[in-house]
């Protein structure tokens, strides 16, 4: 069983008062270390998992999205006029609609796919060598309709797989840009749109708060695509940055030892895992917590606290964040009858 609890954390202001020094404006993930750390933290959450299956079979592609980004070839990148032009206009650098896809991406997921396949139960293994075999065409498709979060034509059996290659070779352009732009300044910064990620214009899968040297538990949205992580206060609704109505949920294991851990609203406010959710807009994102598990992973941790997504939901609230690892769709809308007449 489950139960939720309203818990409070700290405002802007108390955040301020408690925490010296200046908190970094973003974060950015580890070549090294990204996507290997998340095969692990998946591997973890399936211990005894409802969906210990498919949290494994995550880490599987987790690990092979680290070997794609360790073997990412060289590709265009913003030279220092379009990244001074969008800084001007507020806006991304590395824009996913806009932003031309290499065709190394294509090669990336042929390859992610081709490695899943060897170690896949039989079905998921047929769906997965078709993947590896679909033209250009379809992948770039099925790309198209990911990025800008359309759901019509999606094939969702694979989408997880087309999502990990993009979020490798959207991570690659970050961390490429970024790194040939050493001794002349960041090449990112703050945009106009603050719910959306100063890199690529993705929105978040969930946020994590972090805290470093004297800055204590200040939150980061992580981008769903390239994995950059940029700050945003607390006490601030991500979707449409009221801070008006905001409350927090929290599952509650509550088959626990009476008085172990004290009450169940106790318990739910020392959760790892909470939903922020926002009575201004009608949405929620999820928030993890590394002072309470210095292991939790966004989008790891995101995918194995399904269950408080379909309690959120309960009380009518949308999901602000993007999980590639897990999306669903709208049912595809009927074909017109070529026989019905025209009114």
């Amino acid at each position: 069983m489950t139960s939720s609890a309203t818990v409070r954390i700290m405002s802007p202001e108390e955040i301020a008062a408690r925490g010296g020094g200046e908190t970094p404006t973003l974060r950015f993930p580890e070549r090294a270390t990204l996507f290997a750390e998340r095969a692990m933290r998946l591997r973890q959450l399936a211990s005894g998992h409802a969906l210990g299956d498919y949290l494994r079979f995550m880490a599987d592609l987790a690990h092979e999205q680290h070997h794609a980004l360790q073997a990412m070839p060289a590709m265009a990148l913003p030279d220092a006029v379009t990244i001074d032009r969008a800084a001007r206009e507020g806006v991304p650098p590395l824009p996913l609609a806009d932003w031309p896809r290499d065709p190394a991406w294509r090669a990336t997921l042929r390859r992610i796919a081709t490695e899943l396949a060897q170690r896949a139960p039989p079905g998921a293994r047929d769906t997965l060598n078709a993947l590896a075999q679909a033209d250009d065409v379809f992948l770039e498709r099925q790309a198209d309709l990911l990025l800008h979060g359309l759901s019509t034509g999606l094939d969702l059996g694979t989408a997880p797989v087309v999502g990990a290659a993009l979020q490798v070779h959207w991570t690659h352009l970050l961390l490429a840009t970024q790194a040939g732009h050493q001794g002349q300044g960041s090449p990112f910064g703050r945009i106009d749109d603050e719910t959306i990620c100063p890199c690529c214009g993705g929105r978040p899968t969930a946020s994590i708060t972090r805290t470093a040297g004297e800055s204590l538990g200040q939150r980061y949205l992580h981008c769903s695509v390239c994995n950059l992580e940029w700050h945003m206060v607390r006490g601030k609704c991500p979707h449409c940055l009221s801070s008006k109505s905001l409350s927090f949920l929290a599952l509650d294991v509550a088959d626990g030892a009476a008085g172990e851990e004290g009450s169940g609203a106790s318990r739910a406010t020392s959760a790892k895992v909470q939903a922020e959710t926002c009575d201004e807009c009608g949405h929620y994102l999820k928030i993890v917590h590394t002072d309470r598990d210095p292991f939790v992973d966004p989008v790891a941790d995101d995918l194995a606290s399904l269950t408080l997504d379909l309690l959120v939901s309960d009380t009518g609230k949308q999901r602000h964040g993007v999980n590639f690892m897990l999306l669903f769709g709208e049912p595809e809308p009927p074909e017109p009858d070529p026989q019905a007449g025209g009114g």
